[in-house]
């Protein structure tokens, strides 16, 4: 049976897009699967009564020098966004459509590393529309999506599944019926791969 790793995440979040720069490799290494689950983080902070830890200064400024730190221990390439908050509807929406399509990798591969190495504008859909374009995404066609039904209801379908295990932010990664949340839980998660892989 094929090891899994469900990877809730918005990619509105550093310490996303921190779990997300290791979490391939690690699920190769251990020839588990990675399923990648967009969900809307402001709807789950909204479904729990949470707030953004940013939204309170101490946790503000350990959160920021405690990713910087993770970055550089992992050799990540990061910035802050200065455009941040990112209001990352449409761009989790995109997720939701290019997993439906089979291109969920090239698609964050392309929006992380446009969010918090390059620190570029997300808000401006002519910028959306030049970082998808440039990793060989059809960018009409998600912007065509995103406006769709299913597209719409899958976030919000992902995001009530994160609500209902138990979720309160992200990003939160499930080894079977183990949560672990954020970037600094990843050896947790190797740890519960490595369990699974014990004979």
């Amino acid at each position: 049976m094929t090891k899994l790793v469900e990877f809730f995440f918005d990619v509105g979040s550093p310490t996303a897009y921190l779990a997300w720069s290791q979490l391939p490799e690690m699920v190769q290494k251990y020839r588990a699967r990675l399923e990648y689950k967009p969900i809307l983080l402001g709807g789950l902070f909204k479904a729990i009564d949470n707030v953004s830890p940013v939204t309170i200064e101490a946790k503000r400024k350990y959160m920021l020098l405690d990713i910087e730190r993770c970055a550089a221990h992992w050799g990540v390439n990061y910035r802050f966004n200065p455009h941040f908050p990112i209001n990352t509807l449409t761009l989790m929406r995109g997720a939701v459509a290019a997993k439906i399509d089979g291109s969920i990798e090239p698609y964050l591969t392309a929006v992380f590393p446009a969010l918090w190495s390059q620190g570029l504008d997300m808000n401006d859909p002519e910028i959306i529309d030049s970082v998808l374009t440039d990793a060989g995404l059809d960018a009409a066609r998600i912007f065509r999506q995103v406006r769709e039904d299913d597209v719409k209801q899958g976030l919000i379908d992902f995001t009530t599944e994160a609500v209902e295990r138990g979720a309160f932010g992200a990003p939160t990664m499930f080894v079977g019926d183990e949560m672990f949340f954020g970037q600094d839980r990843l050896d947790y998660v190797e740890r519960a791969l490595s369990d699974q892989a014990s004979p």
